[in-house]
């Protein structure tokens, strides 16, 4: 069983480690909750990608700490239902921020679980990266609405990992695409328990 997943928001806390690293270099929260960076810190679009890209490609990226309860379930799909794992992120072309990424992910859910790593650019869109696993109805779990929709349209089976900014999304509410608080509902809903 292959598992196609994006990381940050659904493996790892990006969310989290990012707000400390903010804090450490000065900024303070504006607005709590949104997802957009530059209206969380106040700040130009520019300035909040240019914050996001130095973040990613910082030695930070490799210490970042698993979402929830993600290492257990994912570590039970794997040695339990023999679960690969593909892991689709929008990082950094950066090939050592790359291998942090890997080094993070491998020691947090041991090495083997992740049989392919594909990495965009900070912020890219995954449309071409999907495209390539089009109509075959792999399990592909997202945190951000507009790509859960995408693979969704692609003819995967798409859910989203629960967090403030997507639990209204009325696309995603219209592909009637499951919403799961955590790992443990995910490994749920593929042993159909």
């Amino acid at each position: 069983m292959r598992i196609l997943t994006d990381c940050d928001g659904v493996l790892l806390n990006w969310e989290y480690a990012f707000t400390t690293w903010m804090e450490c270099h000065g900024y303070q929260i504006k607005e709590e909750g949104p997802y957009d960076m530059g209206l969380r810190y106040g700040l130009t679009k520019d300035k909040s990608r240019e914050l996001v890209r130095y973040f990613n490609e910082s030695s930070s990226i490799g210490f970042l700490p698993p979402l929830r309860d993600a290492i257990q379930y994912v570590r039970k799909l794997h040695e339990e239902c023999g679960a690969v794992f593909h892991c689709i992120t929008s990082l950094s072309l950066e090939h050592t921020a790359q291998r942090l990424r890997e080094q993070n992910l491998n020691k947090l859910f041991g090495e083997g679980v992740f049989e392919k790593f594909v990495f965009l650019d900070t912020g890219a869109d995954k449309d071409e990266a999907l495209a390539r696993y089009k109509d075959s109805g792999d399990l592909w779990i997202e945190d951000k609405a507009e790509n859960a929709v995408l693979g969704t349209t692609l003819g995967l089976d798409s859910v989203l990992i629960e967090h403030g900014h997507n639990i209204y999304d009325e696309d995603v509410m219209d592909k009637g695409i499951p919403l799961h608080k955590n790992w443990k509902s995910v490994y749920e809903y593929v042993r159909g328990v």
